[in-house]
């Protein structure tokens, strides 16, 4: 299967393409803003070092959040865009998802952190690579499920001093060749951007965008 994914929730640009068993080019360009500018040039780009054609894409993958209202839905109107033009299925990918994702075969529980503002965190645990619930935000101390995790994947400092005996292992960026491999076996479905808080964003009126 050849899948395109796409990444612009958080602090960079990125594009993997998945050809087969392996990964064709990828791209990752780290940027507070600009994604819009940024992410068609980067995926033609990007389509070329892979050496195919848009027509020859099976499905595109994209991430869904938490990340940055206006990031986020740079990725996933261009996802939907493509995908429509193309005639392609769309499978959106949680980024807390995709932070666990190399986990899935590892023994154990797995807690994805991501960072909200004022010191939480966007968490969510996975056991054989499926969720154990939703994706979360808020403090860490006081979960009463955190006993059981065996590693910690993303923004792990935002749990120190709590689970001791837990693997860290530190990411800054969701990696968007992993999203490229989960949206092999994901059935297309709801493409609902993920925000763990309403956007600072307001429309005329005092009206919060959608």
């Amino acid at each position: 299967m050849r899948v395109l994914a796409l990444d612009t929730c958080l602090a960079a640009c990125s594009v993997a393409v998945l050809d087969g068993d392996g990964i064709a080019a990828a791209a990752c360009e780290v940027m507070e803003r600009g994604h819009q500018e940024r992410l068609a040039p980067l995926v033609r780009d990007t389509m070329a070092r892979a050496a195919l054609a848009f027509s020859d894409l099976d499905r595109i993958a994209v991430t869904l959040g938490p990340g940055s209202f206006t990031g986020l839905r740079v990725g996933l109107a261009f996802a939907k865009g493509l995908g429509l033009a193309l005639g392609r299925p769309v499978v959106g990918l949680g980024c807390l998802e995709v932070l666990a994702g190399p986990f899935s075969a590892a023994p154990g529980r797995t807690l994805a952190l991501l960072p909200a503002r004022e010191g939480a965190a966007c968490h969510q645990q996975f056991e054989a690579g499926r969720p154990l619930g939703p994706p979360a935000a808020g403090l860490l101390a006081g979960l009463e499920d955190l006993d059981g995790v065996t590693r910690i994947v993303g923004a792990v400092e935002l749990a120190d001093g709590l689970m001791p005996r837990a693997q860290r292992m530190p990411a800054l960026l969701p990696d968007v060749a992993i999203a490229a491999r989960l949206a092999v076996e994901r059935a297309p479905g709801d493409l609902a951007p993920l925000y763990m808080r309403p956007p600072d964003a307001k429309l005329p009126g005092g009206r919060s965008a959608a």
